[in-house]
């Protein structure tokens, strides 16, 4: 963008390069101006108009499109949306969720993939939760049973022992799930107690006790998923939160493993239209959650902190999976940025094609072309505006980066 620099004149198109590298654009004659040319774009009917407005997003959608196929090149299977197996430690199968469910919606967000389920999970809101709940009381039979295991840790001599303990901590998830009652709760966590101990070869005196306190932090939310082949709603299921350490903010940990999708060209296919797609309802939803409030202005980066960004993705990947696993990594970042690019170009805004698109649908709609006069006021406040945020996003990186 800005002054020419240098240029040269190919057929009837002339290409300049300028001094700005921060993007770029297509000048059509009589898009920005009358023309009395047949062949000019004002001249042009309404529906080629429009397939030439919205040609920049869908080529960004297809950049993203052909971006996340190469980034799938390396991997060496896929992750469903199935659930293979709970973890010996799994309050999301306490409180609902058993193997073999296939999730399809998080707190009334659609999974279609992997990134869908993440986005969703990474996206769930802290509750406090109450120390009496009978869920909780489930969750801390189940965590001190484990952490009784753990703390016998020097009894477990034999891969043989590890097995069979880790199968009856999963093995008594299911059973806690329908307990009625606190007291059925406490029995089912006596009786693996003692199944334990037999393995260990423990005596233990007596049953410990189960701790209880008033309130608790928890990532819990209603979920729907695909069992035997019919849709179950469940209600209130729990999330394993981790304690952030020194102010940082609780995490929610995952407590089951998903089954893999055997890689081939048709998988590849698939999975690359479906990650894609992923990833604009991602940012459709961020959005919508900017406008909302559900996600503050200070979680919006400008190119200083997309820059940052990347630079920080390719360090950490070089330095723990190598050059490859970088370049991969900063190609998947390039296909957020394309796509994202595709969403935000679209926006009904004024100097945005989305916003050109609106005026030509107007003009579809009453049979007649906006004034151009009416047309460049339009555009020029919304660029003012987009550059005023623009300067606004740029000034928040800086102080992101200096702080």
């Amino acid at each position: 963008m800005g002054p020419r620099l240098f240029g040269f004149t190919k057929g009837e198109t002339t290409y300049s390069f300028r001094l700005i590298p921060i993007g770029g654009y297509c000048a059509m004659e009589g898009e920005d101006e009358d023309s009395d040319n047949p062949r000019a774009f004002n001249n042009a009917k309404i529906w080629k108009r429009m397939i030439i407005i919205i040609a920049g997003a869908t080529m960004n959608i297809l950049l993203g499109l052909v971006l996340m196929f190469v980034t799938l090149i390396p991997k060496d299977s896929f992750v469903d949306t199935e659930i293979s197996t709970m973890s010996t430690l799994s309050f999301s199968s306490v409180t609902g969720l058993q193997a073999g469910d296939k999730i399809v919606k998080i707190n009334g967000y659609d999974i279609f993939g992997y990134t869908d389920l993440s986005f969703a999970l990474a996206t769930l809101p802290l509750s406090d939760v109450d120390g009496g709940d009978l869920s909780v009381y489930k969750e801390d039979c189940l965590t001190d049973l484990y952490n009784y295991a753990l703390r016998h840790q020097d009894m477990i001599t034999t891969q043989q022992i590890a097995n069979s303990i880790n199968s009856m901590l999963i093995e008594m998830q299911p059973e806690l799930k329908t307990a009625k009652d606190q007291n059925e709760a406490y029995q089912i966590f006596c009786s693996y107690f003692d199944r334990i101990n037999t393995v260990l070869g423990v005596e233990a005196e007596g049953y410990p006790e189960i701790e209880f306190k008033e309130n608790r932090q928890r990532f819990r939310t209603d979920m729907t998923v695909v069992r035997d082949g019919r849709r179950v709603e469940l209600k209130d299921v729990d999330f394993i939160t981790l304690k952030g350490s020194d102010g940082a903010d609780p995490q929610i940990s995952l407590d089951f493993y998903l089954l893999p999708i055997e890689k081939n060209f048709g998988t590849m296919i698939g999975q690359t239209f479906v990650e894609t797609g992923a990833n604009l309802r991602m940012i459709w939803t961020s959005l919508g959650g900017l406008v909302t409030g559900r996600f503050s202005f200070n979680q919006m980066s400008g190119p200083i902190g997309i820059a940052s960004a990347i630079t920080q993705v390719a360090s950490e990947t070089l330095s723990t999976s190598g050059f490859g696993s970088a370049v991969m990594s900063i190609i998947y970042v390039m296909m957020i940025i394309s796509v994202n690019l595709g969403i935000i170009n679209m926006l009904p805004f004024p100097a945005l094609d989305g916003g050109r698109f609106l005026l030509l649908l107007i003009e579809a709609i009453f049979k007649k072309p906006i004034p151009r006069k009416a047309e460049k006021y339009i555009n020029a406040v919304g660029l003012v505006l987009l550059l005023g945020l623009s300067v606004v996003v740029a000034v928040n990186d800086i102080i992101k980066l200096v702080s």
